[in-house]
């Protein structure tokens, strides 16, 4: 029999526990000879010591090897496999400590090599996070740099969109298997994504999306990329669990300021006070990877060499020193209430307007 059939079966029967897969793989010597080891071989004695041997142990009796060789032989024709020992199987990811010993992917392959830039961030994202992760993403794609995200609400699913307005590739790392759309919502983004990048998936299909699943997918999008961009997260999220797990892998993180006072952005920044780079615009992301890209919709100005997008140099034109509302600003630039907002933080974090007690702003400069 195949030996990539005793390899998925052990991988099915340790779905998400690519650490405990490895454990045995290396102790045996293979996935063949782990298959056909005995029981006793599981002991501790044996440097084995698992707190659920004989639920490991019964699992591997009732898996049908059979059935294993059956699904890998007619399994659906948009869904794959990806083997770590495969020739394809992305560089960046197979160097973490815990890889996947398989992904189930739909979509192309060599788009999992093409999304250097993970951009996370919190399910209920406020306008201006949503707004600034579809800017970017776009940007980013538009300068042919993919985007790789989870496909939840909020966040990721606004960088998926972001990635596929700017018609770049984008690569969504679900916490269930790829045949399950959560959220249900995202039936129709899930379908853009994998005709214009990959979905995939450790989980087999049919795994519904387990709490636990969620920290342990996180792993799979911080390692497929070279920088991790948090926009939007609590100080407790599992958008920092990824930053953290990144850092650990030897990513780079950066995160977007927001405003001090609101809750979704003590964790971007929290994370800048401790040494992330900020991210202003998606020209920031290019130059840390050193790709150093200006894009036609940024413009240099007098003032310091700072680039600003269409929707800041707008306003930065109507803007003088008398304070004026957020309101009236809206009116005068024709502009919806969350992109002036967007720019305004902007435009304030590079010391072009100050805001004024009473929601007011004036020209700092």
């Amino acid at each position: 029999m195949n030996d990539k059939v005793y390899w998925l079966a052990w991988h099915i029967i340790l779905a998400g526990q690519a650490r405990k897969f490895w454990k045995i793989i290396d102790y045996f010597g293979g996935a063949v000879r782990a298959w056909h080891a005995a029981d006793g071989e599981f002991g501790s004695s044996n440097g084995l010591l698992w707190e659920n041997s004989n639920q490991l142990l019964k699992r591997r009796r009732n898996t049908d090897l059979e059935q294993v060789a059956g699904f890998l032989e007619n399994k659906k024709s948009d869904m794959s496999l990806l083997f770590y020992n495969d020739g394809d199987y992305p560089e960046q990811l197979k160097n973490i400590f815990d890889p996947p010993p398989v992904l189930y992917l739909r979509g192309h392959r060599a788009s999992l090599g093409d999304a250097p830039v993970a951009m996370v961030g919190a399910r209920r994202a406020s306008p201006y996070g949503l707004h600034v992760a579809e800017s970017l993403a776009r940007d980013l794609a538009a300068a042919g740099f993919g985007v790789v995200s989870g496909m939840a609400r909020g966040i990721d699913t606004a960088a998926h969109r972001g990635a596929l307005q700017g018609g770049g590739k984008t690569v969504a790392v679900l916490g269930c298997g790829i045949d399950v759309v959560y959220p249900r919502e995202n039936a129709g983004i899930m379908q853009e994504i994998a005709g214009a990048g990959a979905v995939v998936s450790e989980f087999p299909p049919g795994s519904r999306p387990e709490p636990w699943h969620f920290p342990v997918r996180n792993r799979v999008i911080s390692g497929l990329s070279k920088i991790v961009v948090v926009v939007e997260a609590a100080e407790k999220s599992g958008a920092l669990i990824t930053a953290n797990t990144a850092l650990e892998q030897g990513r780079e993180v950066m995160a977007v300021p927001g405003n001090v006072t609101a809750r979704l952005s003590r964790g971007p920044n929290g994370l800048i006070k401790q040494g992330a780079a900020p991210v202003l615009s998606a020209g920031d992301i290019l130059e840390e990877m050193g790709a150093g890209v200006l894009f036609a919709t940024r413009h240099e100005t007098a003032a310091g060499g700072l680039k600003f997008t269409d929707d800041e140099k707008l306003l930065d034109s109507i803007i003088d020193f008398q304070p004026v509302s957020i309101e009236a600003l809206v009116q005068k630039s024709g502009l919806g209430a969350d992109r002036v907002m967007t720019a305004l933080v902007f435009l304030e974090m590079k010391g072009m307007v100050r805001q004024m007690p009473g929601r007011l702003y004036a020209k700092a400069r």
